[in-house]
């Protein structure tokens, strides 16, 4: 062949199937490569553990074991209180519930008129007259202290 070029057979296959390979005897009859001494020994050194590292693989472990355990502790104890929670802003609910049902209940049941009724003609109560009201303001406290009467009555 003419400029170093080489040339490539091709075998055609009739029918229907392929033929089969055996890869395991391709894999066999390749030759293996040798390993140096260095190589081989820091093979063997890999492959066996000294009693150091099985110590230290050990002690990584338990740490590992008892910060998991803490973990899925957390974990229980943050469910439990989030369930406790919400059946108390539940309870809250049904309490705030009630309580309003009951605040208009009372209100409902109130007479303004019969409480005029009896205020104006069993108790001798009348309205305030012009003179009668004086308005006070206490600007240093929330409460005022009455020591004496009140100039006007």
């Amino acid at each position: 062949m003419a400029g170093g070029q080489r040339r490539q057979t091709y075998r055609y296959i009739e029918g229907n199937t392929a033929r089969k390979l055996d890869v395991r005897r391709a894999m066999e009859e390749q030759p293996r490569k040798k390993l140096s001494n260095e190589t081989r020994k820091n093979r063997d050194r890999a492959y066996h553990m000294n009693f150091g590292y099985v110590i230290f693989l050990a002690a990584a472990l338990f740490v590992a074991a008892y910060v998991l355990i803490g973990y899925i502790r957390l974990q229980a104890d943050l469910t439990a209180q989030v369930e406790q929670i919400a059946s108390l802003e539940s309870r809250l609910n049904n309490m705030r519930l009630a309580n309003d049902e009951e605040l208009v209940r009372i209100n409902n049941s109130i007479d303004l008129e019969e409480i005029k009724r009896i205020a104006i003609g069993e108790l001798g109560m009348t309205y305030a007259a012009e003179g009668q009201i004086i308005n006070y303001t206490n600007e240093s406290s929330d409460y005022v202290r009455q020591f004496g009467e009140i100039p006007g009555q």
